[in-house]
């Protein structure tokens, strides 16, 4: 297993598109940044860059960017074959490549959100942030990581879930909310940090239980569905 998280992450990190990773967590600290410099209220920036940045954009982008490339990106360029003569488990590949993914976009937004947390509120904030994001970076990986196996448009059908479930349709339809991963991520840091800052649109068991339940549910699913790859890389 260890090589294979070795390989996955010389891979992610030696392709293009973890460039596509900085930006955004860039964009992130310097408007908290600026705000707190420009002496603008917590109440009236605290939420739309937390929330509408930090746990909206930049958490679902970035394990989005990663979850679909740790293994994606192998069957498109065909060196998934590599992986796949090795005499392992199929569960042996996809949980150290779920856990690259998980890794690197908890601590590809970690920093970020931490010092934009200190900044609104408080250290306990900035760490509660950073805890919540890490789970919610797990469930993310995990369904990204799924969908890059069971369709060749992985991140268009995850722009669709992050963009229009949870964004469009959890805005004004709340019966969604309970299916969005950003509510389950809100409703734990606000759980660890106690903030009005955050608004948690679900009950912390409920947030809890589907974090697990999705984690371990598509990393099961992603587990059955490379089985059925062949050796070339295609679904038999």
């Amino acid at each position: 297993m260890s090589t294979v998280t070795w390989i996955t992450a010389r891979g992610l990190f030696g392709r293009r598109r973890f460039l596509m990773l900085l930006p955004l967590p860039a964009v992130l600290v310097g408007l908290a940044v600026l705000c707190r410099s420009l002496g603008v209220d917590p109440a009236e920036w605290g939420p739309p860059v937390l929330v509408g940045l930090g746990l909206a954009v930049v958490l679902p982008v970035v394990a989005l960017v990663v979850g679909t490339g740790v293994l994606g990106a192998e069957i498109d360029d065909g060196t998934v074959v590599h992986v796949l003569t090795k005499p392992l488990p199929r569960w042996q590949i996809v949980l150290p490549k779920l856990a690259v993914a998980t890794g690197v976009s908890a601590a590809t937004i970690a920093v970020p959100i931490v010092v934009a947390g200190v900044l609104a509120d408080s250290v306990r904030l900035g760490v509660a942030l950073a805890a919540a994001s890490a789970l919610g970076a797990l469930a993310y990986s995990a369904l990204f990581l799924a969908l890059s196996l069971v369709t060749r448009r992985p991140v268009l059908l995850g722009l669709v879930y992050v963009l229009i479930w949870e964004g469009l349709l959890g805005r004004f339809v709340s019966g969604t909310r309970v299916l969005s991963v950003q509510q389950w991520v809100i409703t734990l840091a606000d759980r660890l940090a106690p903030t009005d800052l955050l608004t948690g649109a679900v009950s912390v068991p409920v947030a809890a239980v589907l974090t697990a339940l999705v984690a371990v549910g598509f990393t099961v699913l992603a587990v059955d569905r490379l089985r059925s790859f062949s050796v070339a890389g295609e679904t038999s």
